[in-house]
């Protein structure tokens, strides 16, 4: 099987040859400072060059990282057409907002609509369909904000935060008008040939909204991206960051084909509140960025064991994380 293949094979509900190993993209970064200086590229270009996009994906495929290939590399393109400011990165440091348009949630309504026939996006549309052509057999991911995410990069989290239980109204008008912008960003991926829609809403983190807000703000807005991406005909991953425990029940009510959690969050407590669905995880980050190679080999055979679907590190890579312990993942299943 080829990873497309095992993805497909774990979504209809039956069992690969062995876990795919995977890492998105998006807030998921598979780019390491490493891989950027063995392929000559400058991190701060490729984010607004089509080729040099595809080119930075199918290099750290061709290099044994992953299983696929994804973009964009951040979770600056969505939020920064919806007025965020966005320091564009470097080799060492991934894109990341700067300042916020909003200053309160009455402010909602000065959030803009998307055009997606321009900029950031033209870019992200194009790059996929050149990874879609050139690369058949492998699995192509498009990555998007999740509301909560985005909606706490147009405004201080803080700020936000408060705002789910003091004025809740204007919180879901603005996770709405998000959400519906989304929703035209990932069917510009989908038609562009992404295979895989990949949510990552690390601001939904159950561990700061709680089981009452999350179930509130965050489920019902997901979902509706996950309903979009199913109607399109495509797979879905959803990620969620921090200790999701408290919240696995309400977490188990989002509908996507595949749920994504962080290391902290433990597979036999994933499995009573979720049954069988399929799991995406559990490679520590923070050991794939600072252990040794021999290391990461044991934990990816732990993962399999403790019945992880699909390998992947729990939050993505750390930009100093050396190739050889993102490679020693797929050695771990090759073996």
């Amino acid at each position: 099987m080829n990873s497309k293949e095992r993805i497909k094979t774990i979504v209809e509900g039956r069992k690969p040859d062995r876990p795919p190993v995977i890492c998105p993209g998006g807030m998921m970064n598979m780019i390491t400072t490493e891989l950027l200086e063995k392929g000559g590229f400058a991190f701060n270009e490729v984010h607004t060059d089509p080729e040099k996009m595809a080119a930075l994906s199918e290099f750290a495929y061709r290099n044994k990282c992953f299983e696929n290939v994804g973009v964009p590399f951040c979770m600056t393109a969505e939020v920064e057409a919806l007025g965020a400011g966005v320091d564009m990165g470097c080799n060492n440091r991934e894109p990341r907002v700067v300042g916020y348009p909003l200053t309160s949630l009455e402010e909602w309504e000065k959030v803009p609509c998307f055009d997606v026939s321009k900029g950031r996006f033209q870019v992200i549309k194009e790059a996929i369909n050149i990874l879609s052509n050139r690369l058949s057999d492998v699995p192509v991911i498009g990555n998007v904000t999740g509301p909560v995410s985005a909606a706490t990069s147009l405004i201080d989290p803080s700020v936000f935060y408060v705002g789910l239980r003091k004025k809740g109204q204007m919180a879901h008008a603005l996770l709405n008008h998000v959400t519906n912008e989304m929703l035209k960003y990932i069917e510009l991926m989908i038609d562009a040939g992404a295979d895989i829609i990949m949510i990552a809403d690390p601001s939904a983190t159950g561990e700061i909204l709680g089981p009452k807000f999350f179930e509130e703000f965050a489920v019902p807005y997901i979902n509706r991206m996950v309903d979009c991406i199913r109607r399109k005909g495509k797979i879905s991953i959803v990620h969620i960051c921090g200790q999701m425990t408290p919240v696995l029940d309400k977490a188990n009510a989002i509908t996507a084909d595949i749920l994504s959690f962080d290391a902290i969050v433990a597979m036999n407590d994933i499995r009573k509140a979720m049954g069988n669905r399929a799991i995406m995880g559990n490679v520590s980050t923070y050991a794939i960025e600072d252990a040794e190679a021999d290391r990461i080999i044991e934990l990816t055979r732990n993962a399999v064991k403790q019945g992880f679907d699909v390998i992947s590190p729990a939050c993505g890579l750390g930009m100093s994380s050396p190739l050889c312990n993102i490679a020693a993942m797929i050695d771990a299943l090759e073996e």
